[in-house]
């Protein structure tokens, strides 16, 4: 499990951009027949990949949790981003298809990970925090969500917002996820911009064609730095940090908060007017 310390508001704005993508860019993840994790240090935040083909892949707990299993301080977020396939927790199946998520509470002991087609194997991306409570795991179907729409085609900000793990659904300790699609024709998400400081968040960047990219730009609204993503790569965003992004296409992504509360309103925003 790969370490990737925290960044101090006054040092950002003097990293190269290679400094850049080492500390707020997750490459890489999706690796056939591997869990890929990397812990952040930020409200101590795991995200990774699990891609099963042949057989079952188990979610083991790296040796810098000092835990006997992943779950046992932790609770899980799960969302498919390929193929059929199923999460195992303690002995249960659970069949997730494309976009669906899985919540996995505190206490689980055995995670395991399996595809229904080896040729197109699942995809499953996930997202980890402490959690000092239980709660049962669950499973969200991505067609019962009712997507809520946001922004307009004049300003190129359309997109539909899904939650999957909020106050007003599936019960959390502190882990509050989704997924927002971005309409074609438009291509900004979260804009106007904003910050919440008391939790970080996470965004994996999908559905974006071989040559597409997307701007994501970060840091504090009179220092903005950007960092170039390409399909499938995440984004660490402090809470200091503003968390916007414009692509080359639509394309979709998946966003994860961890930290003091999980209101979904608690937002400090940004006027774009003061972005520089």
């Amino acid at each position: 499990m790969e370490q990737i310390p925290a960044t101090h508001v006054r040092g950002y704005g003097r990293m190269t951009a290679r400094e850049l993508r080492e500390r707020f860019v997750v490459a890489a993840m999706f690796r056939p027949s591997r869990v890929v994790l990397h812990h952040w240090e930020v409200d101590r935040t795991v995200v990774g990949s699990a891609v099963p083909r042949r057989g079952r892949l188990v979610l083991e707990p790296p040796p810098g949790l000092r835990a006997e299993y992943f779950n046992e301080r932790r609770e899980l977020g799960i969302v498919n981003l390929g193929g059929p396939g199923a999460v195992e927790v303690d002995g249960r199946r659970h069949r997730l298809g494309l976009h669906d998520c899985l919540y996995v509470g505190r206490g689980a002991r055995r995670v395991a990970f399996t595809s229904d087609r080896p040729a197109r194997p699942a995809q499953f991306y996930l997202l980890s925090y402490p959690a000092h409570a239980s709660y049962p795991t669950r499973l969200v179907r991505f067609a019962d969500t009712a997507g809520t729409a946001l922004g307009s085609a004049t300003e190129r900000t359309s997109r539909s917002l899904h939650k999957f793990i909020h106050p007003g659904g599936v019960k959390s300790c502190q882990l509050v996820l989704g997924l927002t699609v971005i309409a074609p024709g438009s291509a900004w998400n979260t804009m106007p911009p904003h910050t919440h400081i008391r939790r970080s968040e996470v965004y994996l960047y999908f559905g974006l064609p071989a040559r597409g990219r997307v701007t994501h730009f970060m840091g504090n609204p009179d220092c903005i730095r950007r960092l170039t993503v390409r399909d499938r790569e995440a984004v660490l965003s402090p809470p200091w940090s503003v968390h916007c992004g414009v692509g080359t296409t639509h394309y979709a992504f998946i966003w994860g908060m961890g930290g003091e509360n999980q209101d979904f309103a608690d937002i400090d925003p940004v006027d774009p007017r003061l972005i520089r």
